[in-house]
């Protein structure tokens, strides 16, 4: 990028890259999101419900995503990135504002679908134009922005049409206009984007997992806001707790490490395709997992705690039941999937635990909430067991040697 050609100043990020606080302050947004998302699905507790809140945290993550990529090869914090990325953090920020009207517009003020439409397209028409300035002198990738540009617009401009529609024609054409963006993104060549740091992609993505994790922490708390401490308060939240620390274990003990090291591994000419396909595509089931999770875990802390509509031995069931136990499998699938394209080797483990956890939903219920939630700690808990017992050896080489997992 020579000076003299380039309109914006921006520095090239090194091989071994590491997140930028800016990048940091810029996901706090995210975290506020996630948080309007679970009290949506919340307030909606139906199936329709919860396809509308995973399909907010699929608009969400192809947002986010769309900068991880682009601070990969330029730093986040210097020169006119830092302006583009502040201005893209106002308009995440206005769409988490908007999300509880996000389907159905509240009387008065602003129409909120129109307000999450235009400020999504803001916040992609300028991560594409800051991509388009930094390719300034590498055709192939203005080619390759030429080529992503249509699915953009068509996914924002079906995010309009959708504003003007209500009930089931609106989720639908929420489903298409991100079938577009994620399709035309898919079906483009990917070895037209430029990828520079393995150990930042996988430490960016890695961030993001503890933050989507940190919302299932707070839904706990905001679960029980309200009411009064009790003895079946403090064991759900510490069954809630420990099942997010399974999951944060479930990352970072091993699936971090190996991520980047593949990553790293691969030619120069397939990473960013390999990144595409392991990050960018499968830690979105990894995220909705949580945020589903997430969702159960605060519909528990009602019911062993709201003693005034609530009895303790009143089971979980319909949709707050499935978002707990789903959640989890949604979860391990993507962890599946991750391994299975990165090292090229199937998780038997994580399989049979998320069908497990997919069997125990219709065996649990007739089972009181706080059973129903120590069921699912105890299949997190045997996985971890597990593998922290069969897989010592190559988790120790794969934290210390040269070998993979």
């Amino acid at each position: 990028m020579a000076p003299s050609r380039n309109p914006i100043r921006a520095a090239v990020t090194s091989e071994n890259q590491s997140v930028t606080t800016l990048e940091l302050f810029f996901d706090l947004v995210f975290v506020f999101a996630l948080t309007q998302i679970t009290a949506l699905m919340a307030h909606d507790l139906s199936w329709h419900g919860v396809l509308r809140g995973v399909l907010l945290v699929g608009l969400l993550w192809w947002s986010w995503i769309g900068f991880a990529w682009l601070c990969n090869i330029v730093k986040a914090d210097e020169g006119s990135v830092r302006v583009v990325l502040l201005l893209a953090m106002a308009a995440m920020f206005v769409i988490a504002l908007a999300i509880p009207e996000a389907f159905h517009d509240l009387p008065g003020g602003l129409p909120g679908p129109v307000v999450i439409a235009g400020a999504y397209f803001v916040f992609r028409a300028l991560h594409l134009v800051l991509f388009w300035l930094v390719a300034d002198g590498d055709p192939v990738l203005r080619r390759t922005l030429i080529r992503f540009a249509p699915s953009m617009l068509a996914g924002t401009a079906l995010l309009l049409i959708a504003s003007q529609y209500h009930g089931t024609t609106q989720t639908l054409l929420w489903a298409a206009a991100l079938a577009a963006d994620y399709g035309g993104t898919y079906l483009i060549d990917a070895r037209g984007w430029r990828f520079r740091s393995a150990a930042h992609f996988a430490e960016r993505h890695g961030l993001i997992i503890i933050i989507a994790l940190g919302e299932s922490i707070v839904a706990i708390g905001v679960g029980v806001t309200d009411l009064p401490i009790s003895w079946p308060i403090l064991l759900a939240s510490l069954l809630g707790l420990a099942v997010s620390t399974a999951l944060w274990w479930i990352y970072f003990d091993a699936t971090v490490r190996y991520g980047e090291r593949a990553l790293e591994a691969e030619p120069q000419e397939t990473r960013p395709k390999l990144a595409r396909d392991a990050y960018t595509f499968l830690h979105l089931p990894m995220v909705a997992g949580i945020v589903l999770l997430a969702l159960g875990l605060k519909k528990v802390l009602e019911y062993v705690g709201d003693v005034e509509h609530h009895h303790l031995d009143d089971p979980l069931k319909g949709v707050g039941l499935a978002a707990l136990f789903f959640g989890v499998a949604l979860y391990l699938l993507g962890h599946v999937g991750f391994k299975r394209r990165t090292v090229h080797q199937w998780s038997v483990s994580r399989l049979i635990t998320a069908a497990l956890t997919l069997i125990a939903v219709p065996l649990l219920a007739r089972v009181p909430a706080l059973g129903q939630l120590a069921v699912l700690t105890a299949l997190l808990a045997g996985l971890v067991a597990f593998e922290s017992v069969r897989f010592a050896q190559e988790r120790e080489e794969l934290k210390h040697g040269e070998q993979h997992a």
